[in-house]
């Protein structure tokens, strides 16, 4: 018999126990269709990249099927009936990979990752350091983007060309109000 690998979406206000109900569900239409489920796997509720009939999360299904194309079209067929489910996708396969699929490895990796911060006692990111820096004045944390005020040098001492521009542009923008405060000035002793 043919081999197929299928996807389903569920919508996401679903519970999880609901969620695996229907992946045993269409896995029971397949047995019941003279196929065969190799493996099923639940991916949890997860994001998707665009709204699907006005969901943008889903409870993700895959199975690992061996059955003949006519259980297969007849489990789709019941998919795009019922309610809960919003999407799915099979795929023919010449064999079917050994061990747990690449999204769920990708998730046992991620969780293993988070356990070895929490022992090890590591933030979880290194954006959550700025927690531990000093508050501003305000008691705001500021950031200048590592700019160092005009007329400071470095930690190795040099300034850069981009530090001798922006002097130099600064210079120019105060000459620059200057003028104009002197023009605005004559202007109104003019008219009086």
């Amino acid at each position: 018999m043919p081999l197929y690998e299928h996807v389903m979406i569920a919508r996401q206000d679903i519970s999880t126990a609901q969620a695996e109900e229907l992946i045993a569900h269409f896995g029971k239409v397949l047995t019941d269709n003279g196929g065969s489920v190799v493996g099923t796997e639940y991916w949890g509720l997860r994001t998707m990249a665009y709204k699907i009939n006005r969901n943008r999360k889903g409870h993700y299904g895959f199975f690992r099927i061996d059955a003949p194309s006519e259980a297969v079209r007849e489990m789709e067929r019941l998919m795009r009936l019922h309610d809960d489910v919003v999407r799915g996708m099979t795929i023919k396969v010449r064999k079917h990979d050994e061990g747990p699929s690449p999204v769920v490895l990708a998730k046992h990796a991620r969780d293993e990752r988070e356990r070895e911060r929490e022992r090890s006692g590591r933030p979880r990111r290194s954006g959550d350091r700025r927690d531990e820096r000093d508050p501003g004045e305000d008691g705001r944390r500021e950031y200048d983007g590592g700019r160092k005020p005009d007329g400071e040098r470095r930690a190795d001492g040099e300034r850069t060309a981009d530090d001798e521009g922006r002097a130099e542009a600064d210079a120019k923008d105060a000459e620059a109000k200057d003028a104009g405060a002197e023009d605005a000035g004559a202007k109104t002793e003019e008219s009086a």
